[in-house]
């Protein structure tokens, strides 16, 4: 019988060579986005406004990457990708109105250090190019008040080691959502079921930043964390769409 410590320690290990373990390793180039400011949480437009702000499609995807959005989807988080080599990306959280698709802010973030790719593998370091739900979370932390399920557990999401510069991982895992890439949704972030086989790799989660590339997910800041947390409502079916902009744009 595996006790609860040591399937923290396996999951741990696990998640290091197949997704989130590399968390947010900080590298020299820095190329990322300065600080953010922090904004109110994306909501509704203001009455007179919304002709002229909430675009009708969501910008930057193309009739491919349209398509492969569900029609039930009401909340989409747009990773946009600097390139199909790079950590770098922007995070912005549309939520659709009867004009149009309202835009939250633009959050810097990072991806994984190799950049993206449309065929993920376990170990390949780069992010998985794709429209994905957005059904469960969890974090190390007390639930900040979510509606989606929230999984706490101390030992299972404690982010052990470091990341690629040798900066301590501590708390990249003190909020996550999990992305439905290789997972059975409606499941904690921390289940081991990989539909695709773990060749494929997983634990794709979106995750608090710690200033550089990860291994596979999407980190943003630990507030703006927080911010998508809140805001995000299983009854309007959100999905991350995701990639570099050029994939993007198919």
């Amino acid at each position: 019988m595996i006790t609860h410590r040591a399937r923290a320690a396996l999951l741990a290990a696990s998640l290091l060579l197949t997704g989130c373990g590399g968390g947010a390793a900080a590298i020299p180039d820095h190329r990322a986005a300065g600080p953010a400011a922090t904004p109110a949480a994306p909501g509704p437009p203001t009455p007179g406004a919304a002709a002229r702000t909430v675009p009708r499609q969501l910008p930057g995807l193309g009739p491919k990457t349209r398509a492969a959005v569900p029609a039930a989807a009401r909340q989409v988080v747009v990773v946009t990708g600097r390139g199909p080599d790079s950590p770098l990306s922007e995070v912005v959280l549309y939520h659709r109105t009867g004009t149009g698709w309202q835009p939250g802010p633009a959050w810097p973030a990072h991806n994984a250090l190799r950049g993206w790719t449309d065929h993920h593998l376990a170990g390949d370091l780069r992010s998985p190019v794709g429209v994905f739900g957005l059904s469960d979370a969890g974090g190390r932390l007390p639930d900040p008040g979510t509606r989606l399920p929230y999984d706490r557990s101390s030992g299972g999401f404690t982010a052990p080691g470091t990341g690629f510069e040798g900066e301590p991982l501590a708390g990249s895992f003190d909020y996550v959502i999990a992305i439905d890439y290789n997972r059975k949704p409606g499941t904690s972030p921390l289940d081991w079921t990989r539909p695709l086989g773990a060749g494929r790799g997983g634990g794709i989660w979106i995750h608090v930043d710690h200033g550089g590339p990860t291994h596979g997910c999407v980190s943003i800041a630990e507030r703006h964390m927080r911010e998508l947390l809140l805001a995000l409502d299983p009854a309007r079916h959100p999905v991350v769409v995701m990639g570099d902009r050029a994939s993007l744009a198919r």
